[in-house]
């Protein structure tokens, strides 16, 4: 046994050295961890100074102060107080931003487990699992440059940090830490700021509609913000009232009750100038430099905007606003109404070269809640009415996109049938409904030019060639041009304004008529960064930032587009039409606001409801967009574009432009042409007005003219001479022979029509069905209803034909459901009037063009009368 014990005495020491070996390697291995994990991170006792920040200044293009904002709680410690803050506030927050904080220890197992599995089933990042705690480390203690990296040291370093401050803090001391430094946007760091900023109120005022709403903003300001966002930022407060429900702090009523909360945005008092251009560059900062940075502050910012400019725009918005509602004595005639309703306004001026946002206005006072005036209606959804007419004869003139589409493109001179038409469409049911769409003044013009229908902004031509090309020429067109928000099924009406833009994007998408290429809003000239670091001892309030102490930032802000959307020869036209006082003078008169003593293109805008309208017009140096209406919606009276818009554009205009700009450049390509200007074709002897237009070489007309005839007429018999005609009663003249659908529209011109030529000489039995007889009214598919409280006899529609060529045929009817309704001989028209009788029915005309010929017949309406018992449902109930 004596060995043993030899061996033992020996072993002990050796099994003491190998222990103290291996604790000396791990506590060499864990100073090392230490050392490259945690030692360079700050004591998380310093949090109270690293709440300081340097100022950021916003300039405008020329170095003048828009904006400083300066750090409210430089060189003082922030109360932790929860008192003040609304329970609804801190509830929305938890159940928005970490549900479990009152049950983890900085860090939560739970969340970081759903959000590994989360994002190993997407194979990306689709869920995070950082709790309000670690987002107050990673904001206070961690480094600008550290704290939006992907890696596991970093999380590892924020977890660290998270744990620390749940030693030091109390949770309600860490809760209040977040609520008061967080970032809101538009520069409103903490809930009380934020209260002020979009409320104009104390935080322990706010409504928990509010709350809610402004928990939902800490994820994304920028994208959330309800004063250019409204409608996101709404759905944003829908979700957090789903997460609070689920949480357990309100039931289903309440949140019903809370959602219904109207909200009402103002804002305090504070200096600034250009404030909706202040917010939009904020928001663009913090998009793309990250709120944390934003907070950090120590920036300057040189803008686009010309203050000079700017302050001229906002006078005109507030001089116009007070001519329209005769707000000074004065300023109204006896005749004019003095309560047209209409208080707000919104402008933009742009480079038309680069881009750079001159001006925008986005009310006419951003201080006055009784307007919402903090609501930027530049950046809020409308709909533009006529304005996005433009486009729509862009996609159909341009001979590319036009050959996408196996077309042959529409020129200036191309005629359209500006006549009474139905279209059928599918409604919101998704059933087929006849839509009829009407001119701005409820009249028809026959045949009229795409110069004269663009310029004067006629309705049916415009629908019709969106029919022609299909309503996703023009969706892609526009947004490919800036407009991305025609995303909903809008159908025929989207050339009238069916959908909705902001004016930016509409003001900036006008662009491509200057030479085809998208015009990209830009904002931010360049930011310089201080290089101070938040806390430095050096920032005491405002820091001054000098060349030597800068570095330029570079924000991936979007770069100008290079391709041309659509040929510089097309966007000329289009500017052309839209530059020509001639061809929009049967809409706007004479000497209208729209004309200016150089040249500019202008399109202006209303909707049928009179809620918004437009005027956007540009030179070639700059463009200038204006919209006017309400904040809430609620409808203008007889407040249109040109009376409304129209005079605020040609004050910016005159504004923007020291001196005048030069002339649109004409591409090579474009070509000038003598046409006979009612029909579009090559002019012959015979035509009445010949007039010069402009074609893109190749598209220009090559027949003459064959709408002017002339006609050798026997006098006393209003017909074509015949052998027999004696040569003193033979007469020449020159007759306008339109298509047959024209028919009725001569008619009420009283341009006379050509005359019939006698069924015998040229039997018109040998014309096709189709073309032969047309019945006229009723349309196709149309919908009646009966009135229970209205005589049967007052109850009845027109049914009107004609036969296709003018002349009168020697029997004509008119049919309903196989029936003679009315019939007469030797005519070349048939009207009478039906009795509705309920149920579906089948109406048509027909005849013969010859004694003993064939019967021939006109394609047939389809109707559907419905009974009086169905009168409370259909009408009433809003069929």
């Amino acid at each position: 046994m004596q060995p043993k014990r030899i061996t033992l005495r020996r072993t002990i020491p050796y099994l003491f050295g190998l222990l103290a070996a291996v604790v000396l390697i791990a506590g060499l291995a864990g100073s090392a961890v230490y050392t490259w994990l945690l030692a360079d991170l700050p004591p998380v006792e310093t949090v109270e100074t690293r709440l300081t920040r340097p100022t950021t200044r916003i300039l405008d293009r020329n170095g003048r102060l828009l904006y400083e904002v300066i750090d409210p709680d430089a060189g003082k410690q922030i109360s932790l107080d929860l008192d003040a803050i609304p329970p609804a506030c801190v509830q929305a927050t938890l159940a928005t931003e970490d549900s479990r904080f009152w049950l983890h220890p900085g860090v939560d197992p739970i969340a970081i487990a759903r959000a590994a599995w989360q994002n190993l089933r997407s194979q990306g990042i689709a869920s995070g699992a950082s709790t309000l705690t670690q987002q107050l480390a990673r904001t206070l203690l961690m480094d600008p440059n550290e704290r939006y990296q992907q890696s596991y040291k970093r999380k590892l370093r924020e977890a660290w940090l998270a744990v620390q401050l749940e030693r030091r803090y109390t949770k309600d001391e860490l809760l209040a830490l977040y609520l008061n430094q967080t970032y809101y946007g538009n520069f409103a760091f903490g809930l009380e700021a934020a209260a002020q900023i979009f409320f104009a109120k104390p935080a322990p005022q706010l409504s928990k509609a509010e709350c809610a709403l402004l928990a939902g903003l800490i994820q994304y300001p920028g994208g959330y913000n309800p004063l250019s966002q409204s409608e996101t930022a709404k759905a944003r407060q829908q979700t957090v009232l789903r997460l609070m429900e689920e949480a357990g702090y309100i039931d289903a009523d309440e949140r019903a009750t809370i959602d219904a909360e109207p909200l009402r945005y103002r804002s305090r008092l504070f200096d600034i100038q250009a404030p909706h251009f202040v917010m939009y560059v904020q928001d663009q900062l913090a998009r793309e430099l990250g709120p944390d940075r934003l907070r950090d502050g120590g920036l300057t910012v040189v803008t686009t905007l010309d203050l000079d400019l700017q302050r001229q725009v906002e006078a005109s918005v507030r001089r116009r606003l007070d001519l329209l509602n005769c707000r000074e004595p004065g300023l109204c005639d006896d005749l004019t109404d003095r309560d047209r309703r209409v208080d707000n306004a919104a402008a933009v001026v742009l480079d038309a070269k680069t881009g750079e946002i001159l001006s925008m206005v986005g009310s006419p006072d951003y201080f006055n809640p009784a307007i919402q005036g903090n609501v930027n209606a530049a950046l809020s959804l409308r709909q533009p009415g006529s304005a996005i007419k433009p486009f729509t004869y862009a996609a159909a003139m341009d001979p590319a996109l036009s050959a996408q589409r196996d077309q042959d493109p529409l020129t200036p001179a191309t005629i359209i049938a500006d006549l009474p038409i139905t279209f059928y469409v599918k409604n919101k049911d998704n059933q087929t409904a006849p839509y009829e769409p009407l001119n701005y003044d409820r009249t028809f013009h026959g045949p009229v030019s795409v110069r004269t229908a663009l310029a004067s902004s006629y309705n049916i031509p415009a629908v019709k060639v969106l029919d022609r090309i299909g309503v996703d020429a023009l969706r892609d067109l526009a947004t490919r041009a800036g407009i991305t928000t025609f995303t909903g099924d809008y159908g025929l009406a989207l050339t009238l304004g069916g959908g909705e833009v902001r004016l930016l994007d509409l003001t900036a998408a006008f662009g491509i008529f200057e030479e085809g290429k998208r015009v990209e809003p830009r904002a931010i000239i360049k930011i310089e960064d201080s290089g101070l670091k938040i806390g430095d001892s050096a920032v005491a309030g405002r820091a001054e930032i000098s060349a030597t102490q800068s570095s330029i930032l570079n924000p991936q802000f979007p770069a100008p587009t290079t391709d041309p959307i659509i040929s510089p020869s097309t966007a000329y036209l289009i500017t052309d039409i839209l530059s020509d006082p001639v061809a929009r003078m049967p809409a706007f008169g004479e000497g209208s606001v729209l004309d200016l003593p150089f040249p500019a293109a202008v399109k202006t805008g209303t909707t049928t409801d009179w809620r918004d309208n437009w005027t956007v017009g540009y030179s070639p140096q700059r463009i200038v967009g204006v919209w006017v209406g309400n904040a809430d919606n609620a409808p203008m009276v007889g407040v249109s574009g040109v009376d409304g818009a129209g005079p605020i554009w040609h004050d910016i205009m005159l504004a923007a432009h020291q001196r005048p700009p030069p002339p649109f450049p004409r591409p090579d390509e474009i070509i000038d042409v003598a046409i006979c200007a009612p029909s579009g074709l090559l002019p012959t002897d015979d035509c009445p007005r010949v007039r010069t237009e402009r074609f893109i070489r190749g598209t220009e007309p090559t027949e003459p003219d064959n709408q002017f005839r002339r006609v050798v007429i026997d006098r006393i018999a209003s017909l074509p001479a015949t052998d027999a005609t004696p040569p003193t009663q033979k007469e020449e003249r020159v007759y306008w022979f339109l298509p047959p659908e024209y028919r009725d529209w001569m008619a009420s011109q009283g341009i006379p029509l050509p005359p019939p030529t006698p069924a015998t000489q040229t039997p018109a039995a040998d014309a096709s069905p189709a073309a032969a007889l047309i019945l006229a009214a009723p349309a196709d598919l149309a919908e009646y209803q009966i009135h229970p409280g209205r005589p049967a006899t007052s109850q009845r529609i027109e049914v009107h034909g004609y036969t296709g060529d003018g002349r009168p045929w020697v029997s004509l009817r008119l049919m309903v459901d196989g029936e003679i309704l009315a019939a007469d001989e030797q005519r070349a028209d048939l009207q009478a009037w039906w009795a509705l009788e309920p149920g579906e029915h089948g109406l048509r005309l027909e005849g013969e063009a010859t004694a003993g010929g064939e019967t021939v017949r006109s394609a047939v309406a389809r109707v559907t009368v419905h009974p009086a018992d169905e009168f409370e449902k259909n009408v009433r109930g809003g069929r």
